[in-house]
């Protein structure tokens, strides 16, 4: 499985929630709504979710394996890099803690 597109749609006024990505795969499958989130070792990515009757969060869409984990990851990222410094210069370094 290819991933063919990533859009990036930046987030302003949040300092963990820095955008949120859409993913489309062999140009024939989209996923909405994996979010980019800076956190304390730097950037990740989480997959969509929902909120459970519990209260509780289940993703509804995931990797079933840590390779393609990865690899969606350093997409969405490299995306988010490219799509922050377009439109500030620069890209923020992520929070960590010191």
């Amino acid at each position: 499985m290819e991933i063919t597109e990533v859009r990036i749609n930046l987030v302003e006024g949040d300092p963990k929630l820095l955008a949120f990505a859409t993913v489309t795969f062999d140009n024939c499958f989209v996923v909405r709504d994996l979010k980019v989130i800076s956190g304390k070792r730097g950037y990740f990515v989480a997959m969509p979710s929902k909120r459970m009757k519990d209260g509780s969060f289940r993703d509804i869409a995931h990797p079933l394996n840590n390779e393609t984990r990865r690899k969606l990851e350093e997409r969405v990222i490299q995306e988010y890099e490219k799509v922050k410094r377009e439109n500030t210069g620069n890209v923020a370094e992520p929070e960590t803690d010191n």
